[in-house]
């Protein structure tokens, strides 16, 4: 059963989690034809591997420790921080501890993308 998204207007929380990260789940909190929004649970180690996306998204580390990898190089997150990758930069990336990012995807006609690779294009609904 897909979880319902919030609506344009809707107030949504994306605070760190504590203790709970590491039993949560990665969900999409908005969709619409033009914006998604993401909250990406990464546990320590497991990495989501490299892809792209059609626009240009951020990634902004809400808790614990995010690495996004690229082709020239990496960009280290700590809480509060965010990097905006430019359309089609490929990436991937890997959390040293428990984290969650909140990923804002440009949309086109409700789809991020056909960049390859197992990434923001199809997440948990």
């Amino acid at each position: 059963m897909a979880l319902p998204h919030a609506q344009p207007l809707d107030v949504i929380g994306v605070g760190p989690l504590g203790p709970g990260v590491h039993e949560a789940v990665s969900t999409s909190l908005l969709k619409t034809d033009r914006l998604q929004l993401l909250h990406l649970v990464l546990p320590a180690r497991r990495d989501q591997p490299e892809h792209t996306v059609d626009d240009e998204c951020t990634v902004q580390c809400i808790e614990g420790n995010v690495e996004v990898r690229m082709p020239g190089g990496t960009r280290r997150l700590g809480p509060g921080q965010l990097v905006v990758l430019p359309a089609r930069q490929r990436h991937s990336l890997t959390a040293r501890v428990d984290s969650a990012v909140l990923v804002t995807l440009l949309l086109q006609h409700g789809d991020a993308g056909h960049g390859g690779g197992a990434g923001h294009r199809n997440p948990p609904t």
